[in-house]
């Protein structure tokens, strides 16, 4: 398995696991996602993302050039406030595989070479977010040394 940085160009190759990934929010919580956007829609906005300055897309290929699975980061640089440190930290938005080939270390070899991208930084801090739904992206962030310090709540009307 290779991995390697994603450039915006090559941002189509995502759309399928997107798609898959985007499917199991839309299943628990249909009044948060819209339901089945196009991959048109898809294209253009992860194009845009990925030519951000602070966004990074990575992925898993097998040595016949097979997408196994991505990730997307951004470096995110805070100020300090008066109650909060200064900080820049790593933000984990996305990582799928594709489903044939979960459970046999893809997510842990993207995540790995994330930390490894987060160290040649110097940056000391990797946070993300996932769905209580989400167990399988809480074990595998949790084998990375990710603890949950914060629970978000939402109402919606």
């Amino acid at each position: 398995m290779k991995i390697r940085d994603l450039p915006a160009s090559e941002a189509t190759r995502l759309i399928p696991l997107l798609q898959d990934l985007h499917a199991l929010h839309v299943d628990h919580h249909p009044e948060r996602y819209r339901a089945s956007p196009t991959d048109a829609e898809l294209s253009s906005w992860l194009e845009a993302w990925l030519r951000e300055k602070s966004i990074t897309a990575l992925i898993a290929e097998s040595p016949q050039g097979a997408l196994l699975g991505y990730t997307l980061f951004e470096i995110e640089t805070r100020p300090a406030l008066p109650v909060k440190l200064a900080e820049t930290r790593l933000i984990v938005h996305h990582i799928a595989v594709s489903q044939a080939f979960r459970r046999m270390g893809v997510g842990l070899a993207l995540l790995n070479e994330v930390k490894r991208q987060a160290s040649i930084q110097a940056i000391t801090t990797i946070a993300t977010t996932y769905a209580p739904f989400n167990t399988a992206s809480a074990r595998l962030f949790q084998s990375i040394g990710l603890k949950p310090v914060m629970t978000m709540a939402e109402w919606r009307a």
